[in-house]
């Protein structure tokens, strides 16, 4: 059965007002906290990982911020700030302190200035960093690229061709992909805000954290639980490994590390069932934005970067 449409309508309008710079609507009525994390007593007995994190800075997107997985912390709320987000979960398990700066709808202009969230603005992310961080992470690029634009044109028209690729048809122009034009100049903007991070934190190590799986690596997808047709499915599969590649590359070009969030969560996408949907779909089953990561991916996320910066972080439950 078709999933009625109303609903389908609602959660690609949420999808879209969550990139967009009026996000302070979505957010739950939670308690606010400080954005700099107190860890607690067993914690901090991790001496060895705390030396090696120090001062973190956490920069980046929803999907650092973790936008409606509980509990939404921090100023300004419009940023949707989780405590469960993987810059938390990460800094939690090395007993640090982390300055999370990380606003849904981010992109990179907003590095360098305020971004206009209610009742906000958020700071330019990059006032963060003093020169005394001793790590620095960042996910960025996904907003760069129109990424409520992607889910909301393909849920409209891929339902129109099941047979073909109407949403790939749509962003082809005389043999250009136009996605494709997207990734490859938001590439230099990555490389700028690399520079400029190494510039105001020469110290730090930096890790640019890509994106998890969204859709399944293999097959036709799961229509119409998520009304994409197999084409498109398989289109939007290689835009995505486009852009983490993409990200992959400028680290390397930087000398910064990067870390790969997608093989680790190949086979916990939108179209898997709780407790192994670690991405929701159009319509949450789990308390997260629409086409983001909930609890579980966050922290798979904070595993794949533990990996990397050296720190144990308890994978999620089932992986």
């Amino acid at each position: 059965m078709r999933r009625p449409r109303s609903a389908q309508w609602f959660a690609v309008a949420a999808m879209t007002l969550l990139a967009s710079a009026g996000t302070g609507a979505l957010a739950p009525a939670q308690a606010e906290a400080p954005t700099t994390l107190a860890t607690s007593a067993s914690a901090r007995n991790l001496d060895t990982a705390t030396e090696s994190v120090g001062r973190y800075v956490a920069l980046g997107d929803s999907y650092a911020a973790g936008p409606l997985i509980p509990l939404q912390t921090g100023q300004p709320a419009g940023c949707l700030r989780s405590n469960q987000n993987y810059p938390s979960v990460l800094a939690n398990s090395a007993g640090a302190d982390v300055v999370d700066v990380s606003c849904s709808g981010a992109k990179t202009d907003d590095f360098t200035d305020p971004q206009p969230v209610q009742p906000g603005p958020n700071p330019p992310q990059f006032d963060a960093l003093d020169g005394s961080e001793k790590l620095v992470t960042l996910t960025i690029g996904g907003n760069d690229i129109g990424f409520a634009d992607i889910i909301q044109r393909c849920a409209t028209v891929s339902p129109t061709n099941l047979a073909g690729a109407a949403c790939r048809d749509s962003f082809t122009k005389d043999g250009e992909d136009e996605l494709t034009g997207r990734i490859d100049g938001t590439a230099s903007k990555v490389a700028d805000a690399l520079d400029e991070i190494r510039d105001r934190a020469p110290g730090a190590r930096v890790a640019v954290v890509g994106y998890p799986t969204i859709l399944p690596d293999t097959g036709p997808g799961c229509f119409p639980i998520v009304p994409f047709s197999a084409g498109d499915v398989a289109y939007l599969r290689g835009v995505e490994k486009q852009l983490n590649g993409m990200l992959e590359k400028e680290a390397a070009d930087a000398g910064v590390d990067f870390v790969d969030t997608y093989t680790p969560t190949i086979g916990h996408d939108v179209c898997q069932l709780p407790p192994r949907k670690w991405v929701e779909g159009l319509v949450p089953t789990s308390p997260a934005a629409p086409v983001h990561p909930n609890a579980q991916g966050e922290r798979a996320m904070a595993a794949a970067l533990g990996e990397v910066v050296g720190v144990p972080v308890a994978p999620p439950a089932g992986s």
